[in-house]
């Protein structure tokens, strides 16, 4: 074999490792959740932004509303409290926790999904921190998290004298 054949070998190695990488990423990217009987199974890796995906599978599935559970590593979640004087939550974020619990729903506020999530997390001295989640990341390892559909399309609206974004329910009759 000569070193011109070598080298065209070489990059085709090269290239087919490559294209099965990608191959390999992009089926990553596309698996983030799948159909259960009663709505959903999310599975989120390392750097992934679960509200942002929540939201993104609301608008994809046409999602009316629905509540979840979640659990799994935090790379950093950042909750907020919110002071009803001042109208505005105050932001605390924690890095590299296990949450020990999600939960939440998912409503809409117009044309846009809206996420109310809450959560407890622990550190590596078993400290535990909780409430009203304003962002989280996916740290080392995985995030599971499973989203009941409800039928009906719930919405979420801004009410005075709070400011706060409250589920909106049908009355019964």
């Amino acid at each position: 074999m000569n070193l011109q054949s070598l080298k065209i070998g070489m990059a085709l190695v090269l290239l087919m490792s490559l294209n099965f990488a990608n191959a390999q990423q992009k089926d990553a990217e596309k698996c983030r959740y799948t159909k259960t009987p009663q709505g959903y199974l999310m599975v989120l890796r390392e750097g992934d932004n679960v509200l942002e995906l929540i939201e993104k599978l609301a608008k994809e599935q046409n999602i009316p509303s629905a509540n979840f559970t979640g659990i799994g590593f935090a790379q950093d979640v950042t909750f907020g409290f919110y002071d009803f004087n001042q109208k505005k939550f105050h932001p605390k974020t924690f890095n590299k926790v296990e949450m020990g619990s999600l939960t939440g729903s998912i409503a809409w506020s117009g044309d846009k999904p809206s996420i109310h999530m809450h959560g407890v997390a622990t550190d590596d001295k078993f400290d535990a921190y909780g409430g009203h989640i304003l962002g989280l990341k996916v740290g080392t390892g995985s995030m599971e998290i499973y989203i009941t559909v409800n039928p009906e399309k719930l919405e979420r609206k801004i009410e005075q004298p709070l400011n706060a974004n409250v589920l909106q329910l049908p009355c019964l009759k």
